[in-house]
């Protein structure tokens, strides 16, 4: 299929799409949907603007959606319409979303899909977390934390890489204070700045972590292709 990728720069949007083209679909475009808040339901909102840089690496066209809502249905509304346009300008047959199990955003998402006549293709959907975070790694992706907001995780985990160690300590963490290894209950967002769809690696050349003493996030302010530092 010919697919458009609901995407927001973070670890399973990005890894969604790497799933997908190796099931021998074809990615045409991003859809980045901005929202106008952080505390969105359905969209992703830390340092989503860095993700022009994302889709400039993996060399696809990216259509952006600012929501002027913080209604969800309103969010939707939005996204469909940009669907149908994005459907019409580039000939997608589906959407590729990063869900692994929200049922909420699935079920959305479906319902969004087939009132666009498109098909919802969810690859990450039910994988095992533990399995899930190791095998990323493992395919030679490169993503940073950029906001934490659960019990267990501090301060220090803000603009911090990712590594099999530091996925040791937080499977140990997530079990200790119950929270979702992969981060699917929002306990923490990523940002990826490498990984095989890239023709180059993103650097951050400047980012500034705040912290309120129970969450915070890590603010990239200032970030190239390397090829352009």
């Amino acid at each position: 299929m010919n697919l458009v990728s609901l995407y927001s720069g973070g670890k399973d949007s990005t890894y969604s799409i790497f799933v997908a083209k190796n099931q021998g679909h074809t990615v045409k475009c991003l859809l980045t949907a901005i929202p106008k808040s952080d505390e969105s339901l359905m969209l992703h909102h830390p340092n989503i603007r860095w993700s022009e840089l994302q889709a400039q690496s993996m060399q696809l066209p990216q259509v952006v959606a600012k929501m002027d809502s913080e209604d969800t249905g309103d969010e939707i509304a939005l996204l469909e319409q940009t669907l149908l346009q994005a459907k019409e300008d580039y000939g997608i047959d589906g959407m590729i979303h990063g869900g692994i199990s929200s049922r909420f955003q699935k079920t959305k998402f479906d319902d969004l899909c087939d009132r666009c006549g498109l098909e919802a293709l969810s690859p990450l959907w039910g994988r095992d977390p533990v399995v899930y975070m190791e095998e990323i790694l493992d395919d030679g992706f490169e993503y940073l934390l950029t906001s934490v907001s659960s019990d267990g995780l501090d301060g220090s985990w803000l603009g911090k890489t990712m590594t099999k160690k530091d996925l040791r300590i937080l499977a140990d963490l997530s079990i200790k204070y119950r929270f979702n290894l992969d981060f699917e209950g929002g306990e923490a967002e990523t940002f990826v700045t490498d990984c095989p769809l890239f023709s180059s690696p993103i650097q951050i050349l400047r980012g500034t972590n705040h912290w309120d003493g129970y969450r915070g996030r890590f603010e990239i302010v200032d970030a190239v292709l390397s090829n352009n530092a």
